[in-house]
């Protein structure tokens, strides 16, 4: 593989480092400016983005990455900004093509 095509890669993940981290950095902002009786430090950014900056509970983890009953493979991150995948959902669809 040449030098050139190598460096692609590295500069999509920079990029996508950018801008995750001025998403965060949009959050954080957002949240602080919010009076502080009404901070929650979950919530959306520019418009559909979500964020989660609170502690991240095994309740929360369970629903987001592991509900096999969610209607949903893709939720927004246990913590940070963004989103992840419903690994439960994703086996449990698998599974059901696979039966069939």
């Amino acid at each position: 593989m040449s030098d050139k095509h190598a460096k692609g890669p590295r500069k999509v993940r920079r990029v996508i480092r950018l801008v995750t981290l001025g998403l965060a950095v949009a959050a954080v902002v957002k949240e602080i400016r919010t009076p502080a009786d009404e901070r929650e430090w979950h919530g959306v950014v520019v418009g559909f983005v979500p964020y989660d900056f609170r502690v991240p509970t095994v309740a929360r983890v369970k629903e987001r990455m592991w509900d096999p009953d969610s209607a949903h493979l893709v939720n927004p991150r246990v913590f940070g900004v963004g989103w992840t995948v419903n690994v439960g959902r994703m086996i449990s669809g698998a599974r059901r093509r696979i039966a069939a």
